[in-house]
């Protein structure tokens, strides 16, 4: 039996489309400067199960290894921040502005806290940690 349709979405072009059936995580906001330089501000991700996530589209998707943690996919085409996942890990991330609406989430938490850009405040009440 197939695990029920959760989320769908895209890259800007959509030459990058996926489908999540599983859950979702809640969103968390990462400010580290990775994810800043890659996003033009920070980066609100949700989480799902490798296993969970199916590419329905993929011909432009490209993966750039932005640590020696880790690897980020991203359009060729249209230059979409995509996904973002540890290497080894059960999970990937998912960046929360492609997936389409109304995604049913909600941003719970900011991490890197300490490594945000000096022209912003966070005053949204949800969980701050200096690190994740």
């Amino acid at each position: 039996m197939s695990k029920a349709l959760r989320a769908t979405g895209s890259c800007l072009c959509g030459g990058v489309r996926y489908e999540v059936h599983g859950a979702l995580s809640d969103v968390s906001a990462c400010h580290c400067s990775q994810c800043a330089r890659t996003t033009g501000h920070h980066l609100a991700s949700t989480n799902c199960a490798n296993d969970d996530l199916m590419l329905t589209a993929s011909q432009t998707l490209r993966w750039y290894r932005s640590s020696e943690k880790a690897e980020r996919g991203f359009c060729s085409t249209c230059g979409g921040n995509v996904f973002w996942r540890a290497f080894g890990a059960e999970e990937i991330s998912i960046a929360a502005g492609t997936i389409d609406r109304p995604t049913g989430l909600k941003l719970t938490s900011h991490i890197y806290t300490g490594s945000k850009s000096d022209y912003y405040i966070i005053a949204d009440g949800a969980e701050q940690y200096e690190v994740s």
